[in-house]
């Protein structure tokens, strides 16, 4: 059994990692937010230690580990620009970090993050949970066996809608969230890259807070990508269905619709962390370095 400490614990996507962590058989010793509504440690694990104040959760963190009780991992679920940060504070308690995308908002962080991954003899994992969804698995394995002489023809759509409060929260400013293409889009730029290739060359057609919509040339598809947070961009039928969320992948003109099975993904990258086969810096950074030069405007 692994001993757990988590930031962010208050946050939307932590409810996942609570899961992860506690359907791999693991335990939560330690959690941090300087939001206190955390009931749902009831759910999961009720006798962990709760802290606001990130201070005293790194010595709180220190001290387990000098008494020979340290935490073995640290999850990450905090907003974007605090991730470099908690990344750090778990490495210099001798835990390995697991990340909520994006690791960080820059690339060049990613090179101390692997210098220091050698200093402490520490890993840090990214949650690239596409990557594991069974409907993209098969996917990959039938693109890579047709061997296609000519390029893909790819459409990307991806509909999440959010209310007001998402511009008042730390997702809605870009300094900590990236923007959309960083905080909604990372994962299916990931996704993109993983399938069909290292970036070539882009061109952004729409770039609004709350939208963006491009075209994206990879080394073996030309794909339009589209990126929504506003619901008005979801179809009627999804709209009266009560659906709030519409995942697409439209190659060569076939559809491939993946908006159901996403509950059970945060579970299996945990399980693949777990016996070594986790989702490294390496396996991050094509992605972050994408969306930067999409911030930017700056494409070399």
């Amino acid at each position: 059994m692994k001993k757990f400490a988590i930031t962010g614990v208050a946050g939307y996507i932590a409810p996942r990692h609570l899961r992860a962590i506690k359907d791999t058989g693991n335990i939560l010793v330690a959690a941090a937010d300087p939001h206190d509504s955390v009931g749902i440690l009831d759910q999961y694990f009720p006798d962990a230690a709760f802290f606001t104040e990130i201070e005293r959760f790194d010595r709180h963190l220190d001290k387990l580990r000098r008494s020979g009780k340290g935490i073995d991992y640290l999850s990450i679920c905090s907003p974007n620009n605090l991730h470099d940060a908690h990344i750090r504070l778990a490495l210099r308690n001798d835990a390995h970090a697991i990340c909520e995308k994006p690791l960080v908002l820059n690339p060049w962080n990613l090179d101390l993050l692997e210098k220091l991954e050698e200093e402490y003899k520490r890993k840090i994992f990214s949650i690239l949970q596409l990557r594991v969804h069974p409907s993209l698995i098969s996917l990959k394995d039938k693109i890579e066996k047709e061997r296609k002489t000519s390029k893909h023809k790819v459409e990307l759509t991806y509909v999440t809608s959010r209310g007001k409060w998402y511009d008042y929260s730390w997702k809605g400013d870009p300094q900590k969230s990236g923007g959309i293409a960083t905080n909604i889009g990372i994962h299916f730029f990931d996704l993109l890259i993983w399938l069909f290739g290292k970036p070539i060359n882009y061109n952004i057609l729409l770039n609004r807070t709350d939208k963006m919509k491009g075209e994206l040339e990879l080394e073996s598809a030309d794909v339009s990508w589209f990126l929504s947070i506003d619901k008005k961009d979801l179809a009627g039928d999804l709209i009266r269905g009560g659906k709030t969320t519409y995942r697409s992948i439209k190659i060569d003109d076939k559809e491939i619709e993946f908006t159901e099975g996403f509950t059970e993904l945060h579970t299996e990258v945990y399980r693949r962390t777990l016996n070594g086969n986790g989702f490294t810096i390496s396996d991050a950074r094509p992605s972050i370095e994408f969306v930067q030069k999409l911030r930017s405007g700056i494409f070399t």
